[in-house]
């Protein structure tokens, strides 16, 4: 069993790692301008995020009345607007200011559906995690995500369309902009730079979640350097989340 998981370990991740950090050239120490750039870019952004984006915030500044039939529903989209702007559109403008390709940093999709089978595998393995965490009362404290998700189809699609809009700018901060930006440098240690920040975000997740982030940052962010795209780790994120809030709602009913 213990070699069985050590080869496992190896597979999926050490052997990747070797393979990337063969890519990188790390041994230069010619001051390059990216880190600098990407990791001070990162941490203001985060804060802008954490302290402007939260749903009390916009709802102040965008008047939504707290009565409305749908003003659950419009905070969330609000918030998921803002989490695109900080995490997406605002990375890659800083790219382009910086004359780097930004397609170059996760966006290609060639070379995509051969990898369609590692997402599917890694949904597989996940799938029993949720099925478990669901039936705690922590869990049903935290989802769906949008409280309301259940009360009507509408509900449930437009706020599922918007949640992933935010986890493809997640995936796109985390695993394209920071990822590939620190991998020159860095090379497959790039990774551990970036699940710092993104363990640090799920914090006011449940426990197990919040754990979790670290050995699923290391995942993904494993997963989009070796197929040299963000989109399989974005599905994953999706799929992920969408299936724990129908587990959720259907807790609840």
């Amino acid at each position: 069993m213990f070699r069985f998981a050590r080869w496992v370990i190896h597979a999926l991740f050490i052997d990747r790692w070797r393979e990337i950090e063969a890519e990188s050239d790390t041994r230069s120490r010619d001051l390059d301008r990216r880190p600098f750039v990407i990791l001070v870019a990162s941490a203001i952004l985060l804060t802008l995020v954490r302290f402007w984006g939260n749903r009390q915030t916009l709802n102040s500044v965008f008047g939504i009345d707290p009565d409305g039939p749908f003003a659950i529903l419009n905070g969330e989209i609000l918030w998921v607007a803002t989490i695109f702007v900080g995490f997406f559109i605002v990375p890659a403008l800083i790219l382009k200011l910086m004359g780097e390709p930004v397609l170059d940093y996760g966006l290609r999709s060639r070379g995509f559906a051969k990898h369609v089978k590692v997402y599917v595998i890694l949904y597989l393995v996940v799938l029993p995690f949720i099925i478990v965490a669901s039936t705690s009362p922590r869990f049903l404290e935290t989802y769906p995500f949008y409280r309301l998700a259940g009360r009507s189809a509408f509900d449930f699609l437009v706020f599922e369309a918007f949640y992933a809009l935010q986890f493809l700018a997640v995936e796109f901060f985390f695993r394209g902009f920071m990822l590939f930006g620190l991998k020159a440098r860095f090379g497959a240690h790039a990774i551990f730079v970036t699940i710092i920040p993104y363990a640090m975000i799920h914090f006011q997740k449940p426990f197990a979640e919040a754990l979790g982030a670290t050995l699923a940052g290391l995942a993904l962010g494993t997963l989009a350097l070796w197929t040299r795209s963000i989109y399989c780790g974005a599905l994953v994120h999706i799929s992920v989340a969408v299936t724990m809030d129908v587990f959720a709602i259907l807790r609840l009913r």
